[in-house]
């Protein structure tokens, strides 16, 4: 299993959780909150991104789940 980042986006019939760069979605889902639960866990597993995109496309919220250095860069 390839480590991507995973993203929530809106499709027509609700939310749809998607690795980078993939063209299918891994799962969708009714609401928001149920898409970002799922990619939550994906990420915490595979310590990856998660970026929660909004109803218009752009992304509104991102959690690291990963190796981020710490003190941060910048």
């Amino acid at each position: 299993m390839s480590k991507k980042n995973q993203h929530v986006v809106p499709r027509q019939n609700g939310w749809a959780v998607i690795g980078e760069g993939n063209q299918k979605a891994s799962s969708v889902h009714e609401t928001q909150k149920e898409a970002i639960g799922k990619a939550r866990d994906t990420a915490k597993q595979q310590k990856t991104e998660l970026l929660v995109h909004g109803k218009d496309g752009h992304i509104r919220a991102r959690d690291s789940y990963g190796n981020d250095p710490y003190p941060p860069k910048g």
